[in-house]
């Protein structure tokens, strides 16, 4: 069997022509970090869903051509990434995937986009949930935002939680089989200015925070870079506070690189003009241990 040279990671994600969201940020942050990103397209768009019209065409079935090809090929993958699905069989295609090509030591990172603001996208049924609760028994490593964290658990939406309760849920996700936790988009009580991401690490038994400033604009895409900087950045050996402050570090820069001008913020940070900061260390360190 041929090994990777450089390391090759599995994309499931959709791709759009206009908006920097899935494969057109996935691919350029893991490239950018040493990585060979190898698409398994489920969907082709004109732009992202945000935006008022756009053309779709589903890949379901193209999915498992390509994987058969790939099969019969033996290519080998040292990790898989998955994204958006766009309904409960294309999850269950992506299960058949990685249970027949993982290897004992490859990683597996399910990103299980659902929704947001305390509801699932108009888009997501109940079933997707379902499948969704399945995927991310296979996963070491599963990046839901607040709301799908409580999806996952079958729990009812709040926004104001203690740290003792964020560790109950991240426990409880982490009882299904995911050994790294990390939950996104977290509102900080008392401060409307500031968001948190938290975290827990089975396998050490701890539990991180990182905290960095909210601005007041939404930029589509953030949520696809954020695990793309964390996939890479425990791929190439950092703990998982370290990979928690660079992807938190990045997307602020992004956002930042990008506040500033008069611009239709559908299309997503500029990335470009920050992806060079990726081969740069961690500047400042500003996770913390939760107790």
């Amino acid at each position: 069997m041929y090994t990777n040279k450089v390391k090759k990671v599995a994309a499931v994600h959709d791709l759009s022509g206009v908006g920097r969201v899935s494969l057109t940020v996935v691919m350029p942050v893991l490239s950018s970090m040493g990585f060979q990103v190898c698409p398994l397209p489920t969907a082709i768009l004109s732009s992202h869903t945000q935006y008022p019209h756009f053309s779709f065409l589903d890949l379901t079935n193209e999915m498992e051509r390509i994987i058969e090809e790939w099969k019969l090929l033996g290519i080998v993958f040292d990790a898989f990434y998955t994204g958006y699905l766009g309904s409960p069989r294309q999850v269950q295609v992506v299960e058949r995937f990685i249970r027949e090509f993982r290897k004992e030591n490859d990683l597996v990172v399910v990103d299980p986009v659902l929704g947001d603001n305390g509801k699932l996208y108009a888009n997501i049924s109940e079933s997707m949930v379902v499948e969704m609760q399945k995927l991310i028994c296979s996963a070491d490593v599963i990046t839901p935002n607040l709301t799908e964290a409580f999806y996952l658990l079958n729990s009812d939406c709040k926004t104001s939680l203690s740290d003792d309760e964020l560790k109950s849920n991240l426990f409880q996700l982490s009882a299904k089989g995911p050994s790294m936790v990390i939950i996104t988009s977290v509102p900080v009580r008392g401060n409307p200015h500031m968001t948190s991401v938290y975290a827990y690490d089975k396998i050490s038994d701890r539990y991180w925070k990182v905290t960095c400033p909210y601005l007041p604009a939404h930029y589509p895409g953030t949520g696809d870079t954020f695990t793309s900087v964390i996939t890479g950045s425990l791929l190439q050996g950092d703990s998982l506070p370290i990979a928690l402050d660079r992807a938190s570090q990045f997307i602020l820069q992004g956002i930042r690189a990008t506040f500033g001008y008069k611009y239709d913020t559908r299309e997503g940070i500029l990335l470009e003009k920050v992806l060079h900061n990726l081969r740069v260390p961690v500047q400042s360190f500003s996770y913390e241990l939760v107790g």
